[in-house]
């Protein structure tokens, strides 16, 4: 499992969960479950990383959890 944090929702539009991972741009996943969803964002995780090393991209340090003022 990552550290990084994952955000999950419903979506009305797409009749599933969705679990995005805001400091991996373009990184999100769904499902028809909560469990599922984040079962899905997790392997898509691993994939981007994977995918930017190759590229020779940045890769974020995994903050955590995201604090808003």
């Amino acid at each position: 499992m990552t550290k990084y944090e994952v955000i999950i929702y419903w979506s009305d539009e797409d009749q599933a969960y969705i679990a995005e991972v805001p400091e991996l741009p373009g990184c999100a996943a769904d499902g028809a479950t909560y469990q599922e969803s984040l079962a899905n964002v997790e392997v898509i995780i691993q994939e981007w990383i994977e995918i930017a090393k190759e590229l020779g991209r940045f890769i974020p340090e995994p903050k955590g959890r995201l604090v808003f003022a």
